[in-house]
């Protein structure tokens, strides 16, 4: 009886800490919150249910009974409002501060914002000073004040909006060139080619020269990039379709918005093909594409900037992608300038290169939307476009596509693939000895 009652008293212990182990699983599947962020948790996503979510106070107001916050973890330019009892308001939650919220995610009752987060668990865990934060809860910063914090202006909605806009822009170029079996290539970001053949090049050294003899670190001047183009000439003898969007580099001493020192460029070689319409089509395509991706997947970001930076630009925008973008010739857009009564800054005549104002006049003259201007003057184009051999007006195969409020946007050309004459124009360019391969 005795051994039997101890083997009935284990057998009752065992069976308690069991459901007790039990018990403590379900607390702790039950506690344990969703993270989301603050994109999915607007979007409603996990309605109903436990979630945790993380960012920057954008807003605080305190109430007697309650506690009302706006989050915003940069995933999104709508914040999150979180609704809490007036307990959890904490000295340190201040406008700026980074925040961990957990607590259910609900529809909400206001117009205002589709759903709110009620929160049971508001952590400080990283505090702001309101006073020595420079930008204010309720005043709209210009952006010239704000190029003053780089390091904050990623906080702001105008900064916050851009970035994500290229982001998915950056996703959207990538995307068309993989779906239309373009190989991508990392082209050297150091290099000894000055590929546009401008001189405008920034040289690079080492801080210290561990052999004084040695002039150059590579045997030769190295250079930051101005373009991947020769080093995808090369590939295009091997992949048929290639490209590259890397960081691209220029000196040129210039503070206008058209000359930066460092910017992203696409660029592409497509073999085998024996017409600027090739070209134009790929051109077009992506234009499209990409736009239409970021219109799509950021939607609120534009919004921002049609109403508050490019006002009107919207029905440019919708007008750009309803139709097919027009071709003229370098002659035709001559003929066009010089017709036109528009005084212009620059005198137009054939050979002259066209400038920003001729640009914008030309896509305004072809109906407010991007225009291709093919077969340019030879001589102002580099040594690799293609000779058309006409006369007497001699121009090659080139291309620029002007698009609205900016003008040149990207440009190309077929490449001269006829050796004699290849050689004969790095020879009268000089380039003969640098470009032997």
């Amino acid at each position: 009886s005795t051994v039997a009652a101890q083997t009935l008293s284990v057998a009752s212990t065992t069976a308690a800490v069991s459901r007790g182990i039990l018990l403590s699983i379900r607390h702790y599947c039950k506690k344990t919150p969703t993270k989301l962020t603050v994109s999915e948790a607007v979007a409603g996503a996990e309605l109903g249910a436990n979630v945790k979510v993380q960012g920057w106070v954008r807003s605080v107001r305190p109430q007697r009974a309650n506690l009302f916050l706006h989050v915003n973890d940069g995933s999104s330019l709508q914040s999150l409002q979180i609704v809490a009892s007036s307990e959890l308001n904490d000295p340190l939650l201040t406008f700026g501060s980074a925040v961990e919220v957990t607590g259910i995610l609900k529809k909400s009752p206001s117009q205002k914002q589709p759903v709110e987060l009620e929160a049971d668990q508001i952590h400080v865990v990283g505090e702001c000073n309101p006073l020595d934060f420079p930008f204010k809860i309720k005043e709209r910063h210009g952006l010239e004040y704000i190029r003053q914090f780089p390091h904050l202006r990623c906080r702001t909605n105008a900064f916050s909006s851009l970035l994500r806009i290229r982001s998915e822009a950056t996703t959207a170029i990538h995307s068309y060139f993989k779906e239309n079996d373009f190989v991508q290539i990392h082209t050297p970001v150091i290099t000894s080619n000055d590929c546009e053949g401008a001189g405008e090049l920034f040289q690079i050294e080492p801080s210290k020269s561990e052999n004084e003899e040695d002039e150059n670190f590579f045997s030769v001047p190295a250079f930051l990039t101005v373009s991947g183009q020769l080093h995808l000439e090369v590939m295009s003898g091997a992949f048929s379709r290639v490209y590259t969007f890397g960081p691209t580099f220029r000196a040129e001493n210039s503070q206008s918005r058209r000359h930066l020192a460092e910017f992203y460029m696409v660029e592409a070689e497509v073999s085998f093909t024996q017409s600027l319409e090739d070209l134009t089509k790929v051109m077009e395509d992506m234009f499209r594409s990409a736009t239409e991706h970021v219109l799509a997947y950021c939607a609120e970001d534009v919004d921002l900037f049609h109403k508050h930076v490019t006002p009107g630009h919207k029905d440019t925008v919708d007008s750009m992608l309803k139709k097919r973008f027009p071709v003229i010739t370098y002659s035709e857009a001559i003929d066009i300038l010089n017709r036109s009564s528009e005084k212009f800054d620059f005198s137009t005549h054939w050979g002259c290169d066209l400038q920003t104002e001729h640009e914008k006049y030309l896509v305004k003259h072809c109906g407010n939307i991007p225009v291709f201007v093919t077969d340019y003057p030879y001589d102002l184009k580099p040594f690799y476009a293609r000779d058309n051999e006409d006369h007497p007006q001699h121009t090659a195969a080139a291309v620029d596509l002007l698009v609205p409020g900016v003008g040149e946007l990207c440009g190309g050309s077929l490449r001269e693939e006829r050796l004699d004459l290849l050689r004969a124009r790095l020879e009268e360019v000089g380039l003969e000895d640098t470009y032997s391969w």
